[in-house]
């Protein structure tokens, strides 16, 4: 039965720690797909196939998990889909063709959708009001996790050769976090801390002064935003690999710890750019961000044939990555009223993009070329870049109305 503790640490450090496992199994695909590809005797623009089922694994995780958390205890669900990624990660190495294979991206998508909105959830439900910096917290160690993953791939593909290893070694670092929240009571839905302490009840925001066309208009022009960001993001940090092997700048052991670089300073930069989010406006934030983000992948189509180059890029997309997805939720409570619904829609776009950018890279991949890759990614962040200033120049008449608290 969910429980009303004081402490909340035993809680808290469960729901870091899911995060730790939802990193490790996204970054794994990435430096895993030619092993895959090989495993199962597909092409990879076929074998590209898999980001889209673990992306549509990853929606349904979401949308029905978020309504299961509503209804059950939320540990006893969180385990179960922890126990449910560490058997999928498991088998995946035996899975002999590529259906197998999709199928089992599915389920694990799925799996680390029901555990991203239960983290994202439950750790509202534990601290309350109070839940900012545990909030970023828990992001950040989604990035530990994805710093995390390449590192094992990497060094699993240098003391095995393939990618059977990585995926075992993944599936039991799942185990202990399960057995961790397993001993740990779940935390109070809101209704039921309503009911027992009248005072738990969170302040609805109040709607700012916007017509329902207007804020309409704003929460399409975020999503996608949010659709083309996470789409560049999903597809960098999944094809950096096979594209550094492509041309030549890295061996595959070398490239995975290339996806790490790039995971490694998107986490860093979560950390960093806290202080910068109290100070700053979000939109200006946004601005530099997405010029970062351009330059970084505009210097990597430059000087292409350059691995100094590719190393500096990959950290700087990283840098310039980081607050994106947070400082646009900022930017969307400043100018709307943030409800389910409405964050329901940002996470659909952004898996919209994380399903259908790096899909449209393994189509081109080999009858165009590696180098379709950044072209792909750097339009892609143009494409953000200009609804976000669609946005600027949509919402600017209605600001002045906005309460500034």
């Amino acid at each position: 039965m969910p429980s009303r503790q004081t402490n909340h640490w035993p809680q808290t450090i469960g729901y870091f720690a899911v995060f730790v496992a939802i990193g490790l199994e996204t970054a794994s695909l990435g430096p895993t797909l030619s092993g895959l590809a090989d495993q199962t005797h597909t092409q990879l623009g076929a074998i590209s196939f898999l980001f889209t089922t673990a992306a549509v694994g990853n929606m349904l995780g979401s949308f029905f998990g978020g309504r299961l958390y509503d209804r059950v205890p939320g540990h006893p669900l969180m385990v179960s889909m922890l126990l449910l990624m560490a058997a999928m990660l498991a088998l995946i190495p035996a899975a002999p063709v590529l259906w197998v294979l999709a199928a089992a991206w599915l389920v694990l998508g799925l799996a680390g959708g029901a555990l991203d909105v239960g983290g994202n959830t439950l750790i509202v439900w534990v601290h309350g009001r109070r839940v900012g910096p545990f909030m970023n917290a828990l992001h950040f160690f989604f990035g530990i996790g994805s710093f995390i993953g390449p590192v094992v791939v990497g060094l699993a593909l240098t003391l095995s050769g393939n990618v059977s290893w990585a995926y075992w070694i993944l599936a039991v670092l799942v185990l202990p976090v399960a057995l961790w929240l397993v001993r740990v009571p779940s935390p109070l839905s809101p209704k039921d801390a309503q009911e027992s302490d009248p005072d738990a009840e969170h302040a609805s925001r109040p709607e700012p002064g916007q017509t329902a066309s207007r804020r309409r208009a704003t929460v399409l022009l975020i999503a996608l935003l949010l659709l083309f960001y996470v789409g560049a993001e999903v597809a960098f940090g999944g094809w950096i690999h096979t594209y550094a092997v492509a041309l030549d700048l890295s061996e595959a052991a070398t490239a995975a710890y290339l996806t790490s670089a790039f995971w490694g300073a998107l986490t860093f930069g979560r950390l960093v750019s806290i202080p910068f989010a109290a100070r700053f406006r979000p939109r200006s934030i946004l601005f530099v961000d997405l010029l970062g983000c351009l330059a970084s992948v505009g210097i990597i189509l430059l000087w292409s044939a350059s691995s100094l180059v590719v190393w500096l890029g990959a950290l700087g997309l990283g840098l310039s990555m980081a607050s994106v997805f947070p400082t646009a939720l900022s930017l969307a409570e400043r100018r709307i009223s943030i409800t389910g619904q409405v964050t329901g829609w940002f996470l659909v776009a952004g898996s919209v993009g994380a399903m259908s950018v790096p899909w449209l890279i393994g189509q081109l991949f080999e009858p165009v070329g590696p180098q379709v890759t950044m072209i792909i990614i750097f339009g892609t962040l143009i494409a953000a870049l200009i609804a976000f200033a669609v946005l600027l120049m949509a919402d600017s008449p209605s600001r002045s109305r906005i309460p500034s608290g």
